[in-house]
């Protein structure tokens, strides 16, 4: 497993071994032993699945009561993911790192509580798998507007196809939303 950090302290891509034959391939998606020894957390609450079909955006969402440490990966089809600092006294502040994720390399996005988190579908359909390290709180939950002028993120995709619920076609923008200190 390689293990690398982002621009955004705490932010890190897991990188697993993948083995491949005339079967297929086989890798290994969570050993407690390995993310422990490199500072992941170890306990997990829930684990979350979605299906999503070709330019839909999910996000951005977080929780400023119960927040979520989240494991995300892609178990088939790819994805642009996206986490943002919301943590009001951190030097990135507001910043964004994005790395595409798919199922075929393995690679997996740890973003630790303090962060808004999105996704892109870039494929026909991709599989999104997440382990959380808090239970949802529907109370707690707030959602930034995907195409927030401010955050300027380049979504590789026109606006007008960009398929998103009710929900996150009203999200605030990051100057009107509650954050982390």
């Amino acid at each position: 497993m390689k293990i690398e950090e982002t621009p955004l302290s705490g932010v890190q891509v897991i990188t697993p071994a993948v083995y491949h034959d005339s079967r297929g391939a086989f890798m290994e998606t969570w050993n407690q032993r390995a993310m422990a020894e490199a500072g992941l957390p170890s306990t997990w609450v829930q684990d979350n699945f979605s299906v999503s079909r070709r330019n839909v955006l999910r996000g951005i969402h977080y929780q400023v009561t119960q927040p979520q440490g989240k494991l995300v990966r892609v178990t088939h089809g790819a994805v642009l993911d996206v986490a943002i600092d919301l943590r009001r006294g951190s030097p990135t502040f507001g910043q964004y790192f994005a790395v595409e994720l798919d199922g075929e390399s393995g690679r997996m996005l740890w973003i630790p509580d303090g962060f808004g988190h999105a996704f892109l579908v870039l494929s026909d359909v991709a599989g999104f798998a997440y382990k959380v390290t808090d239970y949802y709180s529907p109370a707690g939950e707030r959602t930034i507007l995907w195409n927030d002028p401010d955050l300027a993120i380049p979504w590789p995709v026109a606006s007008e196809q960009v398929v998103v619920s009710d929900k996150d076609q009203k999200g605030a923008t990051l100057s009107d939303v509650q954050v982390f200190p």
